[in-house]
């Protein structure tokens, strides 16, 4: 009985091990820091487990780049749907920086479509 007890709680520390580990953004992005993109969307993916973003817009240097915005999973997202954003759209956004510069990501913290005020902001898993 005893062996069974320590192989339960073995098992339940391994797995919310795992779970924390998938939801570590601080390995991908820099979390004590915030950037901020304007451009235009070019694709907006609404699915799980994370929704992405991605915009055409200048970088530090002013180079246009394609900027990979991860976002909240589709079931996260309350009040947005597939067709909230377009391509086309223009977009103001800040998040957190990747680690990686060069991959042009950042991990939204919010999201300003000035033509007609849409915005969300918060902070997701």
């Amino acid at each position: 009985m005893k062996r069974l007890a320590l192989a339960l709680v073995g098992a339940a520390l391994v797995s919310g091990a795992m779970v924390h580990a998938h939801h570590s953004f601080a390995a991908t992005y820099i979390v004590d820091k915030e950037i901020k993109i304007e451009g235009d969307m070019v694709q907006f993916m609404f699915r799980n487990p994370h929704s992405f973003v991605h915009v055409q817009a200048p970088d530090a240097k002013g180079e246009m780049q394609r900027w990979a915005v991860e976002w909240a999973a589709a079931g996260q997202l309350t009040g947005i749907s597939r067709d909230t954003l377009k391509p086309g759209d223009h977009v103001i956004i800040t998040g957190n920086p990747g680690r990686t510069i060069e991959d042009h990501r950042i991990r939204m913290r919010s999201i300003l479509r000035p033509k007609d005020g849409f915005k969300w902001s918060g902070d997701f898993q």
